[in-house]
């Protein structure tokens, strides 16, 4: 299996709109106003260097998308970047094509210089955790991420 990728622009903006709000909807969180979200997702549409949008499946009628953002890393030597979301459409899932999406960015974003690529799980979900562990990603038992919100 193929699954097709394209880094979004301006103009993927409805087509990815209703993909992230029904993200945003099953992992439960708190839903921005309909401006909000168009705010957060546009600059990352535009070029924006701290992040990158790649929709998956055929263009005109996409099956998910992964969100990116990047950073400076002094332990890993250099650009690092981290899946902020990756979803795919309910209906479609359980085919192999998160494995190949996990595959296919890494493979892409290492040929532009970045040096590793991080993603969270939730403790407890043992599916997500697999489909992660299968592509590569491993836990750093040391350490554990903290937010703070501003």
């Amino acid at each position: 299996m193929t699954t097709s990728l394209h880094l979004a622009n301006a103009a993927d903006l409805e087509r990815l709109l209703p993909m992230v709000r029904a993200c945003h909807e099953e992992l439960g969180y708190a839903l921005l106003t309909p401006e909000a979200l168009s705010e957060s997702v546009l600059p990352l549409l535009e070029g924006d260097p701290h992040g990158a949008i790649y929709i998956i499946g055929p263009y005109r009628a996409p099956i998910g998308y992964a969100a990116l953002s990047f950073g400076w890393s002094l332990e890993f030597g250099g650009l690092d970047g981290s899946v902020q979301q990756i979803w795919i459409r309910p209906g479609v899932r359980g085919r192999g094509i998160g494995t190949e999406v996990l595959s296919s960015i890494p493979r892409a974003l290492a040929q532009a210089g970045l040096t590793a690529l991080h993603l969270e799980v939730k403790r407890g979900d043992e599916k997500t955790r697999r489909l992660y562990h299968l592509s590569g990603f491993r836990a750093r038992d040391d350490y554990m991420l903290m937010s703070r919100r501003f």
